[in-house]
């Protein structure tokens, strides 16, 4: 449909895309063993990957760490593609996302890969050769993708499509199947009726999200979504978890957060609580009679939580816990915190960790925190307003004994190492909800604002920023369905899961940062909701693990 008076060129997709793009996957497989071999050399020593070799050769490791995302990246594209082929749903679309992501991301492989805004993750930062790269450029399929999948016809051909599709949260099919798309919609209709006309005005008064949403959202089962039936849940799996998150960060990452925090505290529970820890809590996070808060973060940790310093004593029966908790969300008007304490006072390490779940009264606004042996004061943040951050202090705090996780002390890391992957894997989903809501606000404007006599889509920089901000999301949304479906099917997915949260933030930020760049200075304005969006996609690289940890994680597994 032309627009503006203009007929946008049709893109002359390439011939045979599927076996084109299926036959790129093997020679940037070869290429991530190589660098792989490579960094290796430098960072393992006695058989043993050692931590002092990898922080020597930090830019190489987390440059492999990257590499890696892409290339299964890549895998997760094809796999994508291959199923709504299978389904005949392979539309000029999709075929358009999946062509321009592979040339672009092959190209970068070999070119470099943005680590961060100044930083570049290259082939030679790895220790390969420029003959390494002569031969992954060298094949056929990589060479005509790299040097013609990404155009500016082909992107420019893919924006007006989306144009013809607007108004949909999604551009392209995404492969779910009928159940997910059925939870997409209805969570995708609340997220528009009632998160979008109110979350700018949340975010610009620094708002508590009201409870009202928070009972809506526990009517629809959010908070209970993933918890077994026989505790009160829907037992759903972590799938259907992904997309509730997605649609709602679409509409507000707070929103988008609040089943999260019932999601963490649940697993850490069903996980590593005793039985009876599991038939009290479980059903009361199901039904959201009680909000939960994670307290694991300390003022001088940050992700050394090996170094956590909060002591919990053994009192009688009970413990007395003494120490400064900080990045505390929504920790005012929550009933029971998923606390982190060192119950071994000789320990140095994370071997004397424990897991509490502690009750506290809700606060207000002039009380926030009336239990005894507790204070804390709010921390104010550029964006993620919605649930507020928090200082805590305890001093003389009470827990109950029967409140330690599991019954036995000193299991707190383990336990909540056992969280990561799905509390990554939800971040992740997270961030491309942020990144779609990002695009879709960054369209609209580029749709109605006008100069030199028509709209701003139609230049071909502003076009081919929506163009690749909709194929990124597509590339991060099949990574995080990917690591969501090992993690149903049982699989280990740790790996899989930093992936996607590793990408996810990037591309979230990447989507903000140039739909605000398409507002040019309204964007600026604190009255335009891309301000708030970029304020909001910014935390993602750093919480639930930075991204220099998180390639860190990547990496030592890529190398073990």
């Amino acid at each position: 449909m032309p627009h503006d008076g203009q007929e946008m060129p049709k893109a002359a997709l390439l011939p045979n895309l599927l076996d084109l793009t299926g036959a790129a996957i093997a020679p940037v497989e070869t290429l991530l063993e190589k660098a792989t071999a490579k960094v290796r050399e430098n960072t393992v020593v006695d058989g043993r990957v050692s931590g002092a070799a990898i922080e020597e050769h930090q830019h190489a490791a987390h440059a492999l760490a990257w590499l890696a995302t892409y290339v299964e990246s890549l895998r997760q594209m094809q796999a994508w593609a291959k199923r709504v082929s299978d389904e005949g749903k392979f539309g000029e679309m999709e075929q358009l996302i999946l062509q321009i992501g592979f040339g672009e991301y092959l190209w970068q492989i070999q070119g470099g890969i943005p680590m961060s805004q100044n930083e570049i993750a290259r082939p030679l930062d790895m220790g390969l050769e420029p003959a390494d790269i002569g031969a992954l450029m060298s094949d056929a399929a990589v060479m005509t993708l790299a040097t013609q999948g990404n155009t500016v016809t082909a992107r420019m051909r893919l924006v007006e499509l989306m144009r013809d599709n607007a108004g949909h949260a999604t551009f392209g099919n995404t492969g779910l199947d009928e159940e997910l798309e059925m939870i997409r919609d209805q969570f995708r209709r609340y997220a528009d009726e009632r998160v979008v006309p109110n979350a700018h005005e949340w975010h610009l008064n620094d708002e508590l999200i009201p409870m009202e949403i928070i009972e809506e959202l526990a009517e629809m089962g959010v908070f209970g979504l993933t918890i077994p039936e026989e505790y009160g849940g829907f037992g759903l799996s972590k799938a259907s978890m992904v997309i509730v998150s997605e649609e709602l960060s679409r509409g507000y990452i707070g929103v988008g957060s609040l089943g999260t925090r019932s999601e963490i505290a649940a697993e850490l529970i069903e996980g590593g609580g005793t039985d009876e820890q599991k038939e009290y809590w479980l059903p009361k996070l199901a039904s959201a009679e009680i909000l939960p808060t994670a307290v694991f973060t300390e003022p001088n940790t940050g992700s050394d939580l090996g170094s956590l310093r909060t002591r919990a004593v053994k009192d009688g029966d009970d413990y007395t816990v003494t120490g400064n908790k900080t990045w505390i969300t929504h920790a005012a008007r929550t009933h029971i915190m998923t606390l982190l304490a060192r119950t071994d006072p000789d320990s140095t390490d994370h071997r004397g960790l424990s897991m509490f779940i502690a009750e506290k009264t809700p606060g207000t606004d002039e009380n926030p925190f009336p239990t005894d042996g507790m204070t804390g004061g709010e921390i104010e943040v550029l964006g993620y307003r919605g649930m507020k951050e928090y200082e805590l202090a305890f001093d003389g705090f009470k827990v109950k004994g029967e409140n330690l996780l599991g019954g036995v002390e000193g299991q707190g890391f383990k336990q909540l190492m056992k969280t990561f992957e799905a509390a990554r894997i939800q971040t992740a989903a997270r961030a491309v909800g942020v990144a779609q809501n990002a695009l879709e606000v960054g369209m609209q404007y580029a749709e109605e604002r006008k100069q030199f006599g028509k709209s701003l889509i139609n230049f071909p920089r502003v076009g081919g920023k929506l163009a690749m901000m909709a194929v990124e999301i597509m590339i991060a949304r099949q990574l995080t369905y990917f690591s969501a479906w090992e993690k149903d099917h049982d699989k280990r997915c740790d790996l899989e899961a930093g992936m996607a949260k590793l990408l996810g933030a990037r591309i979230a930020w990447a989507n903000a940062d140039n739909a605000l760049q398409i507002h040019g200075g309204n964007g600026f304005a604190l009255e335009y909701q891309i301000s708030r969006i970029l304020c909001d996609a910014r935390i993602l690289n750093i919480f639930e693990g930075a991204a220099e940890i998180q390639a860190q994680v990547i990496a030592r597994r890529l190398l073990a």
